[in-house]
């Protein structure tokens, strides 16, 4: 029987991670991080191209966001 309800998006297995290892749970957390932030990046551009009336309360938001993530990065030492 399916988990998931029908219409919304199934989780992708995208990396596997070694719990019992600190590098790689560390590895693994800096690239979904680098991946976020660049997925945040692209969407910041994107509403800088559109004429929506919110798109600069959204960019504040992504930005907010990203600034975030890239502290979280370097408080624990995590390249970007």
């Amino acid at each position: 029987m399916d988990k998931y309800p029908e219409g919304l998006p199934r989780p992708e297995r995208q990396r596997d991670v070694n719990l019992d290892h600190h590098d790689s749970v560390r590895c693994h957390v800096q690239q979904r991080l680098c991946d976020e932030v660049a997925q945040l990046e692209k969407r910041i551009e994107t509403l800088r191209l559109t004429r929506s009336p919110h798109a600069a309360i959204m960019i504040s938001a992504y930005e907010r966001m990203v600034d975030r993530k890239r502290g979280f990065m370097k408080s624990w030492d995590l390249p970007d």
